[in-house]
């Protein structure tokens, strides 16, 4: 898909956000017959915390991500902060998020599951990304691109910026679209009770 102005990357941002929406509603949808086999073990709570913690960190970065990148992102090449260490952290914090959600169940492969069906969903979002980025910033973006990975961090180039200017606007909207991932913690409660009842049938016991 060619993305060659900035109004074709925000349509194609919003489409994004539908698609990543829809994924997540059938996601959601087929918990409703998963459960854990670890439900009885002690190994089901701690996955649990475990879960909870993955989506803390996921918010946190996605806002440190917004306090770079916040309205810039077709406009400039941020290469400060996290973006410095990976060309695509707010995505690379949604998988984290993503796998968090799915630990909540107590099931690990759920987790891993559902951060691996995020990361190939952004995949494709990256690579039309960077053809409209490539096509705007020229030898700007290539350089960048051959410097910094396009998904996972590299921790040793992180750069820092002394002086950031940020959005409030945008920071809070990152807030409150990561704190919808805390939305599934009660609606994954209150479907292991629905199971644990069975009024929800359970079809497949995942460790």
């Amino acid at each position: 898909m060619a993305l060659n102005s900035p109004k074709d990357m925000s349509r194609f941002q919003r489409r994004r956000r539908l698609v990543v929406a829809g994924i997540t509603a059938l996601v959601l949808m087929a918990l409703l017959t998963i459960r854990s086999a670890w439900l009885d073990d002690w190994a089901h709570e701690y996955i649990e915390d475990i879960g909870v913690g993955m989506i803390v960190l996921s918010i946190l970065g996605r806002m440190w991500c917004t306090l770079y990148i916040g309205g810039r992102k077709s406009a400039e090449i941020v290469r400060l902060g996290p973006y410095s260490i990976s060309r695509n952290p707010l995505y690379v914090f949604s998988a984290l998020g993503a796998a968090g959600i799915g630990m909540m169940t107590g099931s690990l492969i759920v987790g891993v599951a559902l951060s691996l069906i995020c990361y190939a969903a952004f995949h494709f979002v990256i690579l039309a990304e960077e053809g409209y980025l490539e096509r705007n910033f020229g030898e700007t973006y290539i350089s960048y691109k051959r410097a910094v990975p396009r998904f996972f961090p590299n921790l040793s180039i992180y750069r820092e910026s002394e002086l950031l200017s940020v959005r409030a606007s945008m920071l809070y909207k990152t807030l409150a679209d990561g704190l919808v991932f805390f939305v599934s913690y009660p609606l994954l409660e209150f479907v292991e009770y629905l199971q644990s009842t069975h009024v929800l049938p359970v079809l497949l016991r995942l460790y």
